[in-house]
């Protein structure tokens, strides 16, 4: 007994995992984003996606960003960063699941 991968069938593969990591993150992001508490709606307006060839990145652009996700507000007594990231590690094992 053999197993025989072509090269379509791996750059098929390398496509597939590189869009399950993608749409996680854009879904993470927004899952980010609705986690972030809002009271004027800056902390939600400064929140951004960006992504690279190499990295994906969410990033809170305002100052107040780290009491915030320390749980100073009470509408995210757990913050926002930690919640995310278990999403995101949800969000990807599901998806690698159904490749």
């Amino acid at each position: 007994m053999s197993i025989k991968i072509s090269q379509k069938d791996i750059k098929d593969l390398q496509k597939d995992i590189k869009n399950a990591i993608e749409d996680s993150m854009k879904d993470t992001y927004k899952f980010y984003r609705k986690e972030t508490p809002v009271r004027g709606g800056n902390a939600r307006n400064k929140t951004k996606y960006t992504e690279t060839s190499s990295s994906y990145n969410i990033e809170s652009r305002y100052d107040y960003a780290g009491p915030l996700d320390a749980g100073r507000s009470k509408q995210a007594p757990n913050g926002f960063t930690k919640p995310s990231f278990n999403f995101l590690k949800d969000k990807i094992t599901k998806s690698f699941k159904k490749i």
